[in-house]
Parts: C-alpha cells; structure tokens; sequence
C-alpha cells in the first residue's frame, strides 16, 4: 500500500514541476517572431542609406517574390476549391443516405416500442396491479377474520 502512494506522489510532484508545452511553444514563437521583425527593420534602415541602383534591384526582387507568392495561393485556393468540391460530394452521396436510414431507422424503432408499450406492457401492468389490489383486499379480510 506504502508502495502506491509513494508512486503517486511521485507523480504528482513530477507532473508540477513539468512545464506544460504550450507555454514553451508560445515563447518560440514570440521569439521568431522578434528575429522576423528585426531583420525587416535592419533592411529597411540598410536600403534606406543604399544607393538608387541597389534600392531598385531590392525593388526588382520583391516584385518577383510578390508574384510567386501570388501564384502559390492561386495554386492553394484551386486545392481548396477541389477539397470543398469533395467534402459536399460526400455530404450529398454518403453522409445524407446514412442519415436518412438512421432516421427511418429510428421512426421503425418509435413503432416498434408504441406497438409493445400499448400491446404487451400496459396490459401486464394492469394485470399486476389487480393482482397487487386482490391480495391486499384478500390480506384485509383475513385480519379481520382473526
């Protein structure tokens, strides 16, 4: 017994002293995202004294990489749309049957206990409590015989 609940201290004291992932993920990120914005204001400062040759090349450069990245999200809104596609082919040809025999399923199964509840167990619940009544009459008249 000593044994369990050294293991669970254990435990406990382990578990709060770990810091949670999260927290580690957060800090990593803020982190990032300092680098990312200090490196963009070093640039700007840096082009900010360069030359008209050079700030035009930068210039070149960023156009060319505003055009990529237009490209990769015109090439991730046609995946999208093709996903959206997929997703409302399956609702119309799985999902909405599955759901309809469940439903019907469902009503068959509400029948099926009405049909029990009217026919079989109403009337051996009132069976049962003319039963019950007849003995406790049949008890009373016995106590009055003694």
């Amino acid at each position: 017994m000593t044994d369990i609940t050294e293991t669970i201290t254990e435990d406990v004291d382990t578990a709060t002293t770990v810091e949670p992932a999260p927290k580690k993920k957060t800090w990593l990120y803020i982190l990032i995202a300092c680098l990312i914005l200090a490196i963009v204001v070093t640039g700007i400062v840096l082009l900010a004294g360069a030359g008209n040759q050079v700030t035009a090349q930068v210039r070149d450069i960023f156009i060319i990489l505003m055009a990529l990245i237009s490209f990769v999200i015109g090439v991730a809104l046609i995946v999208l749309i093709v996903q959206i596609a997929t997703l409302i082919n399956l609702l119309q040809n799985e999902i909405k049957p599955i759901l309809k025999s469940t439903s019907e399923t469902v009503n068959t199964l509400k029948g099926t206990t009405t049909f029990l509840s009217d026919n079989l167990a109403s009337p051996v619940i009132k069976i049962n409590s003319s039963i019950a009544g007849a003995r406790k009459l049949l008890d009373l008249i016995g106590r009055f015989r003694k």
